[in-house]
């Protein structure tokens, strides 16, 4: 699905058909709380080698955090855990704060 690689931005991350992708927030819950995009389901990072199980692995992935390096690390975890199609969010939700005023940025 993610032909065009593992980086979107927030206009591509926009696009997705969130019917056919999980969204994984691998944010912290206190940032959950302040700001979340629609259908994300939360993983901190800090738990998600422990609840990857969790995912199906045979559908795409996209994952995000506030900037995009926790999301790009998960990425890394779940590709050596055998998830295949992943990508994540560039920029992270700072960026798609940015194209959708409705998200609070923190």
């Amino acid at each position: 699905m993610f032909e065009t690689g593992p980086n979107l931005d927030a206009q591509a991350f926009r696009a997705l058909d969130f019917a056919k992708v999980q969204v994984l927030d691998v944010r912290e819950r206190w940032e959950y709380d302040l700001a979340r995009l629609p259908g994300a389901r939360l993983i901190p990072m800090r738990e998600l080698a422990d609840r990857v199980g969790e995912l199906d692995p045979a559908r795409p992935l996209v994952a995000y955090c506030h900037h995009g390096v926790r999301s790009h690390f998960a990425l890394r975890l779940l590709s050596k855990a055998g998830f295949p199609d992943l990508a994540h969010l560039a920029g992270g939700i700072e960026a798609y704060s940015q194209l959708d005023p409705s998200v609070p940025r923190y």
